[in-house]
């Protein structure tokens, strides 16, 4: 479990300063970061669309992608293991398919073409699977945008959560040594490369070698610190380091037309709750938190539902993660969908709230608004409401007296926005070669190739005085 002294430094923090984040979203040029080796003078091409000698256009100039093959014990080899990934459960139905795990039945799927049943940890495998089937992946490092690390850290990450420091830090420092030794690698000093961790940042962010200290030290190595990291939810202080990216849910459709069906079904939904809250009271939390005058609000409304995730023991899955079609039918039939803290600030029912188009409630900034800046909107009132934590726990603010004065027309639209945003925060069938829209793998390749690109231009325009210092070569992010 995460360490709740850590949870509450962030969240004092973070609280202090959302709104200076919630609006601090460009790249900080100016922050310093570590550096493995000197950058060399000759570095990667800056990258920009062009057509070749014949006048056609080449689509994926200045986006095309360089990918290691790795060997298998950074990925391949962990996927073989998946019975030893996590101490209390067998993940291997979840490495399956790619990641996304077996199908869902019809009754828990809905009849729908591209529901599985997904553990929120499988960012790593999907996005390498998906990654192997992009059309701009290049075998020329040359002409690389970026450079991608598949290397499975939330696998490897997750199967030594509970062992000493040492054995939690080897494979991630396994690879930092193979990195340092690649001709890729020393061209930018690892800053045009990335990989996803699909867990939350502070399962990497140890920052002593007690072990007593919660995760690993990942994102602490001054390499990878030159990398970029695609994470589930980022810390405040990493923002220019680390991407937050969406949760992976149960729908991964391999086509447009596998989307626009489930659009069509979540607007037709019939909503019969004014809300609901899906989810557990948080063990010795007592009862001054958010969450749990949620759960008190929402048992004393008429209009209101809760679906409690009881968990048998230790060992075995949550109500709500073996019956996935329990929790997409209550948010289905319900307009807004409660939004709480969870472990840490982010939580995946954000992202099956807006796939089932339910619109969602939030509590703090920091549960979306300052983490996923380019898969939701920029303006949150378009797609959410937000109660502050502190109107509910020291106020007493009314949820349902809140939501009930929001004009049926607001309501309308902000069901609508988050339905259009479904594509945004949901990765398509990576075994698909029809994907014909952009889903969220996609934008966070941009996000990415945005990122490497301004890190070369900052670095372009420092070249003639870092020429002049080169026994000195300054640090540009």
């Amino acid at each position: 479990m995460f360490r709740p002294s850590r949870i509450c430094y962030a969240a004092v923090v973070s609280t202090a300063f959302w709104a200076l984040l919630l609006f601090g979203r460009s790249d900080n040029a100016g922050g310093e970061e570590s550096v493995l080796v000197n950058p060399s003078a000759f570095s990667l091409p800056l990258l920009s669309g062009i057509s070749d000698d014949s006048g056609v256009r080449d689509r994926c100039a200045g986006r095309y992608i360089y990918m290691y093959d790795l060997p298998p014990r950074f990925n391949a080899d962990l996927v073989r293991g998946c019975s030893n990934l996590r101490p209390w459960m067998d993940l291997c139905p979840y490495v399956a398919n790619c990641g996304m795990g077996q199908p869902l039945q019809a009754a828990d799927a809905g009849h729908q073409r591209g529901w599985y049943a997904t553990d929120q940890f499988m960012l790593d495998v999907i996005f390498h699977c998906r990654m192997k089937r992009h059309a701009c992946v290049t075998p020329d490092p040359s002409r690389a945008a970026a450079v991608f690390v598949p290397f499975y850290a939330s696998l490897d990450g997750g199967r030594h959560l509970w062992n000493s420091t040492s054995a939690r830090d080897a494979l991630a420092l396994d690879l930092v040594d193979w990195l340092s030794r690649r001709p890729e690698w020393r061209a930018a000093g690892g800053r045009d490369h990335f990989f996803a961790a699909g867990r939350t940042t502070w399962d990497f962010r140890r920052e002593t070698d007690a072990d007593e200290e919660w995760g690993t030290k990942l994102l602490n190595i001054p390499a990878v610190r030159n990398m970029t990291v695609l994470v589930l939810e980022t810390s405040p202080w990493h923002h220019t380091t680390n991407l937050a990216v969406p949760y992976p849910t149960d729908f991964h459709p391999a086509s447009a037309a596998d989307l626009a069906a489930w659009q069509e079904a979540a607007r037709g939904a019939e909503r019969t709750w004014l809300f609901s809250f899906v989810g557990a009271p948080r063990p010795g939390s007592g009862g001054k938190t958010a969450r749990a005058e949620i759960i008190r609000q929402c048992g004393a409304s008429r209009r209101c539902t809760h679906l409690q995730c009881t968990k048998p023991s230790s060992t075995e899955p949550s109500s709500c993660e073996s019956s996935r079609g329990g929790v997409m039918r209550v948010m289905g039939r319900s307009t807004f969908c409660l939004q709480p803290r969870g472990d840490t600030p982010t939580r995946r029912s954000t992202f099956d709230a807006v796939l089932a188009g339910c619109v969602p409630v939030f509590f703090h900034p920091d549960s979306a608004y300052t983490q996923y800046t380019r898969h939701l909107p920029g303006d949150p009132a378009k797609y959410s409401v937000l109660i502050m934590h502190t109107d509910l726990t020291d106020r007493n603010a009314s949820i349902e007296d809140t939501l009930s004065r929001i004009p049926p027309e607001k309501v309308t639209a902000m069901r609508e926005e988050v339905i259009r945003l479904i594509p945004r925060v949901v990765y398509a069938d990576p075994r698909s070669r029809r994907v014909d829209f952009q889903d969220a793998f996609d934008l966070a390749l941009d996000a990415v190739i945005d990122r490497v690109a301004k890190r070369r231009r900052r670095r372009v325009a420092a070249a003639p005085s870092s020429s002049k210092n080169a026994d000195h070569p300054s640090v540009v992010g």
